[in-house]
């Protein structure tokens, strides 16, 4: 089964601020074309990180939610948020998206 990129997963994940007066875009040269952003093919592959991670954590946000029943879920999904922040493994816009679609996959 292949599966598609749904349209609210970030575009550009590492958006680059460069130093002068004049606007400038941060670009690398891909087989002869300047590309900004990530490609087609980054933009899956940082997706599909993301999703199987969102997926991994339904069971932790239960299990947790479970064992603090005295919590709120967005006492948990915090928590969770902070996990993912200090591990470092995506981007402020990726995690973002993350805890949307893990909150969407829980019903919470």
């Amino acid at each position: 089964m292949i599966k598609h990129v749904p349209e609210d997963f970030p575009r550009d994940i590492t958006p680059a601020s460069l130093a002068g007066a004049h606007p400038k875009l941060a670009g690398r040269l891909i087989d002869g074309k300047f590309v900004v952003g990530l490609t087609e093919e980054e933009r899956f592959e940082r997706w599909d990180i993301c999703e199987d991670l969102a997926q991994q954590l339904v069971g932790v946000a239960q299990k947790d939610a479970s064992k603090y029943p005295e919590r709120s879920r967005e006492e948990t999904l915090e928590r969770i948020r902070r996990g993912i922040e200090g591990k470092q493994w995506t981007s402020v816009v990726e995690t973002n998206w993350l805890m949307a679609r893990l909150r969407s996959v829980l019903e919470w």
